[in-house]
């Protein structure tokens, strides 16, 4: 089961440099066996052309290796926190990826100001606070993690499975290691129609809630009727 799996997530990760989401080792994917209380991640600092299915590491929910010769990912904490608090996800993507990082070190959310962005998110995608000088000497990974689950304790993180980190760049998640990357792939574009939108329009405001609400729930949820059943 766990060859399988690492396959799997050596595929995402891969997915994420056809996607060119990542360049060098500026990336990582991850995956869960909630059932066995294992994930597996990204070795750290392997560029992704000398990538194996085999590097993968799989790591326990307390970030101990249990199977792999090769460090984890330096950013298994912040996926580890992650799953521990959002339930329902099995993936999750870390990048660098230009047009979102762009909207993190900026220190601003992606607003909503279009259907593109609706069908996929509701509402904005919010940016994270700046995490405080003791946050950075601590165990800076675990506490970017926690400041990602304090920006979504008033929002929805099945709704919006997106987020930046400030001065930072973008995490995702989702069902599995390919949804997380399939958001990835969703949230560049966003990000780069909102920009462009509003340089054409700064006075543009967000999406009204009643089309944002319309777009988003016709492909998400029990009342969706988008594509085939």
């Amino acid at each position: 089961m766990l060859e399988e799996l690492k396959k799997k997530v050596y595929e995402a990760n891969m997915e994420l440099q056809r996607e060119r989401l990542v360049i060098l080792t500026w990336g990582n994917v991850s995956e869960i066996v909630r059932e066995k209380g294992l994930v597996i991640i990204k070795p750290s600092g392997v560029p992704y052309q000398e990538l194996t299915a085999s590097q993968m590491v799989v790591v326990d929910l307390e970030g101990k290796v249990v199977e792999g010769t090769l460090r984890p990912s330096v950013d298994t904490a912040t996926h580890l926190i992650l799953y521990k608090e959002f339930s329902e996800i099995g993936g999750v993507v870390h990048t660098h990826s230009a047009w979102a990082t762009i909207w993190a070190q900026a220190q601003k959310p992606i607003p909503c100001v279009g259907g593109t962005h609706a069908d996929h998110f509701f509402g904005k995608v919010p940016c994270t606070r700046l995490l405080t000088e003791k946050e950075i000497e601590g165990d800076f990974e675990l506490e970017t993690g926690k400041v990602i689950v304090e920006t979504f304790r008033e929002r929805d993180y099945r709704h919006v499975p997106a987020v930046l980190i400030d001065s930072h760049g973008p995490f995702t998640w989702g069902k599995d290691s390919h949804d997380a990357v399939h958001n990835s792939v969703v949230l560049e574009e966003v990000a780069k129609m909102a920009f462009y939108t509003l340089e054409i329009n700064p006075s543009l405001t967000a999406m009204p809630e009643e089309m944002l609400k319309k777009r988003f729930f016709r492909k998400h949820g029990p009342g969706a009727y988008y594509g085939q059943q």
